[in-house]
Formats: structure tokens, sequence, C-alpha cells
């Protein structure tokens, strides 16, 4: 356990290299199978991913995500299948999505003037903080039908997603070895896990409450006027599930869109703005087709997107080579199971090392390189059917809101490459920009991306 580090991915990808894609560590008390090639994913999440779609049990899913009540972590059963079918239907199927599009450019507008005052003042921007503040606005805009980043409950909300995030990704030492769970108490751990679990379910009674009050609820609206919150309510309400579903249910939901809507999708853009800045060719090749297919354009559409294969390059590499969630969340075998030869017990708990398998050697040539064109000559995907790439994972426990995130993330880039050229601030050089990674259930740069931008025309 000693030896996992700050970035845990990376050490487990050192120890695969000398133990193979199987290993089974001992974490205190814990039996973990560590998968780190894309043969040993596909056994875990496709020949026998029913035995695997089930959670372990850990305390800050309890703590932090009301009692398992979440999409992510709800254990496999009649009730996921209820909550991830509402989470599809009416927020994340494609039909939905493509119903977001003016939300989507209404945001993206809003992003390209702020931009626009930084070129005309000739200074830096802080992108991260630009692209935070955009996937949050689109995200609260369609699930909560308001924004909450212009005043202080935004405020208050970006510090709790990045407290809670760092929490998610953490070691409790008390899952592993019990009698050691004290040392959360004395390290301070347990206060900041109360805190931020106390503050974000007030922030999210108020959500609720804002929907129950004044006529903003459903009843008040058409169907097409409809947030996801009021769904929920309406679901709630008229009892159509088969069984109750109290508050606290509600809450996981909005919990779950607000981390994983918000968190994910700035990620890519983040990395995928950091590799272009820092491999100016491919930037020039991005700005190329996406400049020559909309030839000064005002809006890039949808079929516009469909052409820029190598926008689609750019992200997949992005995604290759910096996903979102570098360990996916992990499962845990519901009963005894043969993988790859090796006799797993039932109650072993599966980490899948996405950010390794993105780096396998035997799948990729220089894997550790920027080269969008790979993906080119190749049908190779990320939503879960190629096991090369897997950063949102696969099988029943993939993730739902794929699509969502890539609308965003397109629509985001092609425009930032369309209207703008992009430099590093004072002169800096490509290969001197820091790649430093912060620690946490998602990983972002641990320093803003900041750049300079020059209108194009």
């Amino acid at each position: 356990m000693h030896q996992l580090g700050i970035y845990p991915y990376r050490s487990l990808l050192c120890l695969a290299r000398c133990y193979g894609p199987l290993m089974l560590l001992q974490l205190g008390r814990v039996r973990t199978l560590v998968v780190s090639s894309p043969d040993a994913a596909q056994e875990i999440m496709k020949t026998h991913d029913l035995i695997f779609a089930n959670r372990p049990k850990m305390s800050l899913g309890k703590r932090l995500l009301y009692d398992y009540k979440d999409v992510s972590v709800a254990p496999y059963g009649e009730y996921w299948r209820q909550m991830r079918s509402i989470c599809v239907l009416h927020l994340l199927s494609n039909k939905r999505v493509q119903s977001f599009n003016t939300v989507r450019r209404e945001e993206i507008s809003l992003l390209i003037q702020k931009i626009e005052e930084f070129s005309s003042l000739s200074t830096s921007m802080d992108l991260s903080g630009m692209f935070m503040r955009l996937t949050n606005d689109v995200i609260c805009r369609v699930a909560f039908g308001r924004k909450y980043s212009g005043d202080e409950r935004g405020k208050k909300f970006r510090r709790l997603l990045g407290e809670f995030v760092e929490l998610l990704g953490g070691f409790n030492v008390g899952d592993y070895i019990p009698w050691l769970a004290w040392v959360e108490y004395v390290n301070g751990w347990s206060a900041k896990v109360e805190r931020v679990a106390k503050e974000f379910d007030e922030f999210l009674d108020g959500v609720v409450e804002e929907h129950l009050d004044g006529g903003t609820g459903s009843i008040a609206k058409g169907d097409n006027e409809k947030d996801f919150v009021d769904v929920l309510l309406e679901i709630q309400r008229d009892g159509t599930l088969g069984f109750s579903m109290d508050r606290d249910s509600i809450k996981a939901l909005i919990l779950d869109i607000f981390a994983g809507g918000t968190d994910t999708t700035y990620t890519v853009l983040e990395w995928a703005m950091t590799e272009l800045l820092r491999h100016p060719k491919a930037m020039k090749e991005l700005q190329n087709e996406v400049r020559g297919i909309t030839r000064g354009k005002e809006h890039i559409t949808e079929d516009d997107l469909e052409k820029m294969h190598y926008l689609k390059a750019v992200i997949k590499e992005t995604l290759r080579l910096h996903p979102p969630i570098p360990l996916l969340v992990p499962r845990e075998s519901s009963q005894d199971v043969n993988i790859m030869g090796y006799h797993i017990p039932a109650g072993t708990m599966v980490i899948i090392n996405a950010w390794a398998i993105g780096r396998d050697p035997m799948s990729w040539d220089e894997p550790e390189e920027f080269r969008p064109e790979r993906f080119l000559n190749t049908n190779i995907d990320f939503k879960g059917h190629d096991f090369e790439l897997i950063p949102f994972g696969a099988g029943r426990r993939g993730c739902p809101g794929i699509s969502f995130a890539m609308a965003t993330n397109e629509l985001v880039l092609a425009n930032l490459v369309n209207k703008f050229d992009w430099a590093l601030p004072d002169g800096a050089r490509a290969e001197d920009l820091d790649m430093t990674e912060c620690t946490g259930l998602t990983i972002h740069r641990k320093f803003p991306l900041l750049a300079v931008s020059t209108p194009c025309f």
C-alpha cells in the first residue's frame, strides 16, 4: 500500500510491467485485482460483465453519495437499473442531447466573448477556469433550469466540487485496515468528509426547494421546458417506478450529474488544449481542417462536426493519454470466476487502469507520444466496444454520459481553433509547458492552463 504514492495509476503501471496485466494485491484486508491490458479488461467488462457489475462498498460512498444511492456506486440490481434508466431517458439519450444544442451554442458564444475581451487586451487567460465554468453552466441549465456560476452559490459550488472529487479519489485507510480507522479522525480527513457532505447536501436541498416553490415545478411547465430536477420530482410524485424514490435518491442523482457532467468534461478540454499548445503542428492541422470546413461561417453546425475527422482524432488521442478517471470506478466480483486461467474468488475488488491501457505498447506505437493521426485510419473508438481505449469504461457500468460530454467538447474545441490563434504567454516554449497532474478521482492539470489568443479574422 505504501508503494502506491500520490499517482497510483502510474505506480500500478510500473508494477504491471514487472508482474503482468493481471495482478492480485492484498491491500490490507481487501483482495484487489489490478487490470492493465485490453484483453484482461475485456474479460472483466464484457465476457464476465454481469459477475463484475457490482461495486465494492467503501465508506466514502456511504458518506458522500447518500448511502450508495447514486448511479455510480449503487449496488447492481433493480434500484440501480431504474436510476440509470431515468438519467439516460431524461438527460443523456441522443435525442435529449440534441435537444440541448441551443444551450450549448449560447454558452459557447459567451465563452467566445470572454476570450475576445482578453484578446483585445493581449493578456493571458485561465483556460482551465473558463472550461470549468462553461461545462458547469451547460449542465446547470439543462439539468436544473438555471446557472449558478454568477453568484456566491456558484463559487461555493465550484469549491465544493473540487473538494468532493479530491475526497472521492483519496485513500481511506480504514476501508483497508479497519484497526487504523482512527487515523482519519486525527488527520482531519473524517471532519472534512462530514463538512463537504453537509454543505453539498444543503446546496442540493436548495436546488430541490427552488423547483418546489414559486411555480418552478414541473406542473407549471410544458414537456419541452422541464429540466432534469422537474422530471425527478414528477416521477417521485407519480410513483411510476414501482418503489418509493425519496429525496436522498433525487439528490444523489443530481450530484451524479453535477460531478460527472462538469468535472470529466472540462478535463478533456483542458488536456486537449494543453497538448495542442505543446504540438503546434497538430494545432495547425486542426485549424486548417476546421477553417476549411466552416469557411468563415459564424456558427459551426452538427453537420460540420461530422466532417471534422482530425478534430475527433485529437479528442480520442487526448482521452488515450489523459483519461479523466485514470483508475475506473472499482468493481467487485459477485461469484468465483476464471479470468485468463486464474481463479478469482467472489468478493474481489477489481481496479481497471485505463491510464495504463492507453499506454500499452502492444496496442499503440510510440504510446507516450501525442499523435492524433493514429486514429485517422482506424475505427477504434472510446464508447466501450474497443478495449484498447476505455476512458469511460464499458459494459453495464460504462458511463452513460459519453454523448452529452462529447457534444460539448467537440463544439467548444472546434470554435476555439476556428476563431483564434493560440500561444503560450510571455513567449514560453511548448516543451516548457508544465504537465504536472493534480490528485483526486479525476486528473486535471495541477496548475491552470494559461494561454494568449489572437482573433484570426
